[in-house]
């Protein structure tokens, strides 16, 4: 499906991402393995990882080559999608997958953990989806690939800088599916479902908490891979600005911000008939406060 086309796929020494990597060379594409080999909470670094895709995909009969830049540094972004062109001479697929976790109570979260959070996840997927735009507009035609996750959509406990930088690609996917169409270029997102480094950390000092985890453990990472690959193909060329889902041999589509509902008050608003009009009409219309892994209640199929 990916014949000829050359994917960047961040963060892919690990987990989604080298699943997504590898099953991307299998279709075809030639690939540039990006990862810094740094611990889940972004420290330290190791080019190991990046070259065990590399060579996983080579064994396998696929083209790959590694990139160790930082997605959160403008110039390392830009030199990502330049070892793409410097190898294979274009850029068709780029897949925002890099990611860490520096998780805290919100009132306990220092300025740190929430600024090296949201740089490599929303900073970083802007940074490589821009230094790729060019060379799709040029072209007239690519494909972006944004991981976004269920802390994003519905909220966790312990999680409001990765929530919030996960919310925030939603949005940036949808205004670059919006400014690209005309250039023939899509932007979806996937919430993978999935066990590996960036689930690792969930607590289990409860029954409950062992049971979500072990049902988590039956979800390997390789299940999102034909998703992504599916979503980077000419056959995807009519799908953007959606937000899809895979969780073992499940597929989800999820619904985006919309009205569900509409009061008016023809001599305007006050705070007290708000109080005693307005919000007694909207309250059935309210989204329950519910933490991600309440997103969905059902064990993995």
């Amino acid at each position: 499906m990916l014949e000829g086309k050359v994917a960047v796929v961040t963060g892919a020494g690990n987990g989604i991402g080298r699943a997504i990597a590898v099953m991307m060379a299998a279709h075809g594409a030639r690939v540039v393995v990006n990862d810094l080999g740094v611990s889940l909470d972004g420290a330290g670094g190791s080019s190991e990882p990046g070259n065990e895709t590399v060579q996983a995909i080579k064994d396998a009969g696929g083209e790959a080559v590694v990139n160790p830049d930082s997605v959160a540094d403008p110039q390392g972004a830009q030199r990502i999608i330049e070892t793409a062109l410097d190898n294979f001479g274009r850029i068709d697929i780029v897949v925002n997958n890099a990611g860490i976790l520096r998780d805290s109570m919100f009132h306990k979260m220092s300025f740190a953990d929430w600024k090296a959070v949201i740089d490599v996840h929303l900073t970083g997927s802007f940074l490589v989806s821009r230094a790729a735009a060019g060379h799709f507009r040029d072209q007239q035609s690519g494909a972006y690939v944004h991981m976004t996750s269920g802390t994003g959509l519905a909220g966790n406990v312990g999680q409001a800088n990765y929530g919030a930088a996960k919310a925030g690609i939603v949005g940036l996917s949808k205004c670059i599916a919006l400014d690209m169409k005309r250039y023939n270029i899509r932007s979806n997102c996937i919430s993978p479902f999935a066990w590996g480094r960036m689930t690792s950390s969930i607590p289990t000092d409860t029954p409950e908490k062992k049971a979500l985890v072990a049902k988590l453990q039956r979800a390997t990472p390789e299940k999102n891979a034909p998703l992504a690959v599916f979503l980077a193909s000419d056959a995807a060329r009519d799908i953007s600005g959606q937000v899809f889902g895979a969780r073992m041999n499940e597929l989800y589509v999820f619904n985006q911000t919309r009205i569900a509902r509409s009061v008016h008050l023809s001599d305007g608003w006050t705070p007290q008939t708000i109080a005693d009009i307005g919000m007694p009409a909207l309250r059935d219309s309210l989204p329950p406060l519910k933490a991600s892994t309440e997103l969905i209640t059902w064990d993995p199929v």
